[in-house]
């Protein structure tokens, strides 16, 4: 397989795909481990989606669903 026929990702684009990644996975896997979804917590742990199975789990499957509101954290909660 010749690899110079793939594309060049900037380093820039790797290292944000590497934050998000990492930051919904911790989120999801929190969540998933405060609610007791053992399943979930092990899907989220192996399958490597760049966030997409994360997010999903968040909004539609965990007992505590995700609101965008909750997503507002640097707002004050007066």
């Amino acid at each position: 397989m010749d690899l110079s026929a793939l594309p060049v990702i900037s380093p820039f684009v790797q290292y944000f795909l590497l934050a998000w990644s990492i930051a919904w996975k911790g989120l999801a896997l929190w969540n998933a481990s405060r609610n007791s979804q053992r399943n979930w917590f092990i899907a989220i742990l192996v399958v490597n989606t760049i966030g997409i199975l994360e997010i999903i789990y968040l909004f539609r499957f965990a007992k505590k669903r995700l609101t965008l509101n909750d997503l507002h954290f640097w707002k004050s909660k007066s």
